[in-house]
């Protein structure tokens, strides 16, 4: 080695570690995508609350077996759920009007939602502060609101086969295998958690990270036609796609900060970014992206009516009716959006 190779080795080192720094924010930072047809209008007064009860903030939504009515998780109102008597799991049929309400001192944050092949409704409760009793866990729920399984154990978080910190979202595979997306961002977990149909631990992936099967924030879960699990990695700006045995398919950097991922029947995915700004990810637009599942082109764009709102008024979770209406999920502000074709 000669004298100038010796005097810059130590550089290495740090130049390597620049690198690494710039393509990391690079890969962040992707072009935003904040083009593309709207062919939506958003649907005002939808849905109507019963008298004497209000709509609070709706972390996760999702479509009935029927494929027209509406299933939400909601805040209790807008109240804390753990003290509440209020019933924080809704059903809403197409006209809007609430026919069913379940689940009442049960959760200390419902957040995702998810209706299985045999209409069985599914919802993970999330937890910031400690409740004795209620959050870190996964609750089955019959339509007419009876708890047929539980997963995690209430009010413990923990990191191992039977324990969740801070569950995002679920959904069941065909086969009814169960996925759980575990972690909610700070010191919870960041994982993929597979079960059996009847609860029994299979396997977990997935540690705080950015490389690939890494997460921060894996906030929702979708699946194709295929069979392939996306997760809508929130903080690490990309949707990740696997194998249902943990195997890393592809990541995608086209659909903003995803919070909330459906995937229809035609394989057309409806992504929600409800946190980009200047601040968080300058450049793109909150708002809906539709694209299609197989190649991960982007079609359509739905955007924020008030991107720069605070609280924010934008979809974080997202579901689609058979009839092509697509409903949003809204945190922190109270509410569903709902839009139909123009």
């Amino acid at each position: 080695m000669t004298r100038t190779m010796m005097d810059r080795a130590p550089l290495l080192p740090i130049i390597c570690a620049v690198l690494l720094l710039t393509l990391s924010v690079a890969a962040q930072n992707a072009p935003p995508v904040n083009d593309g047809a709207n062919p939506y209008a958003l649907v005002g007064n939808w849905p109507q609350m019963p008298k004497g009860r209000t709509l609070g903030p709706v972390s996760g939504v999702d479509i009935d077996r029927d494929g027209s009515s509406v299933w939400l998780a909601d805040r209790c109102g807008g109240g804390p759920c753990a003290d509440s008597t209020v019933a924080p799991i809704l059903k809403f049929d197409p006209q809007g009007r609430l026919v069913r309400a379940f689940g009442a001192g049960l959760f200390a944050i419902p957040h995702g939602v998810h209706v299985d092949r045999e209409g069985n409704i599914w919802v993970t409760d999330d937890s910031t502060t400690p409740v004795p009793g209620k959050g870190h866990q996964v609750i089955k729920f019959d339509p007419d609101g009876k708890v047929l399984l539980t997963l995690g154990k209430p009010g413990v978080p923990g990191a191992g086969p039977d324990t969740f910190n801070r569950p995002s979202d679920v959904i069941v595979a065909p086969n009814g295998d169960v996925f759980v997306a575990d972690g909610h961002g700070g010191d919870s977990n960041a994982r993929i958690v597979k079960f059996s149909s009847d609860g029994r631990f299979l396997a977990t992936w997935g540690k705080k990270g950015a490389g690939r099967g890494e997460f921060d924030t894996p906030h929702g879960l979708a699946m194709d036609s295929r069979g392939r699990l996306f997760v809508a990695d929130l903080r690490n700006y990309r949707v990740q796609i696997f194998e249902q045995d943990g195997r890393f398919v592809d990541e995608w950097r086209q659909f903003g900060m995803p919070g909330g991922i459906f995937i229809d029947v035609r394989d057309r995915i409806y992504v929600a970014d409800s946190l980009s700004s200047p601040q968080t990810n300058a450049g793109w637009i909150r708002g809906i992206r539709i694209g299609n599942a197989q190649d991960g082109a982007v079609s359509a764009f739905i955007p924020d009516a008030t991107p720069e709102a605070n609280p924010i008024t934008a979809a974080e979770g997202v579901a689609v009716d058979a009839q092509g209406n697509i409903y949003g999920a809204v945190v922190p502000t109270p509410g569903l959006l709902r839009y139909v074709r123009k």
